[in-house]
């Protein structure tokens, strides 16, 4: 049974050089590889769907007990276990910001130490001072 597609309801535009759209245009699918493009750039492809947003339901009923069992992990700072939402939409602004800091790739701080630790110029996360260098590295230091 095929992968049921994700409806697709915003257009992009961008404009490119004459060699790069002539490339694309010979592409069997421009949309599907400039997808996968974008999402294997910001490092944010699902393990599950590999960035297709669909997975076989068997996949599905595997993996979901899983993850509803695993789903704690500990602050980065006082190890205070922290469980993690499947989604950032039915949180409250500040459990938002301070778990969205982690799904993006940060450090992930307990309430109590999220506020201890000062926010990065650059970027506004909160990070311990003695993980700047490191955050500073994985962050915002660009191929």
């Amino acid at each position: 049974m095929p992968a049921r597609k994700s409806p697709k309801s915003q257009i992009v535009a961008f404009k490119v050089e004459d060699d790069l759209a002539e490339f694309l245009n010979k592409l069997p699918n421009k949309s599907a590889f400039i997808r996968k493009a974008i999402v294997a750039q910001l490092g944010m492809a699902c393990p599950l769907c590999t960035g297709a947003g669909v997975v076989p339901r068997g996949i599905h009923d595997h993996y979901a007990p899983i993850l509803a069992k695993n789903n704690t992990r500990k602050c980065d700072v006082c190890g205070e276990k922290i469980a993690l939402p499947s989604d950032l939409l039915h949180l409250r602004d500040e459990e938002r910001s301070r778990l969205d800091q982690f799904f993006h790739g940060g450090p992930l701080y307990c309430e109590k130490c999220y506020t201890k630790q000062p926010p990065c110029d650059d970027c506004g996360m909160h990070v311990a001072p003695e993980r700047f260098a490191e955050h500073h590295k994985k962050i915002h230091v660009t191929m």
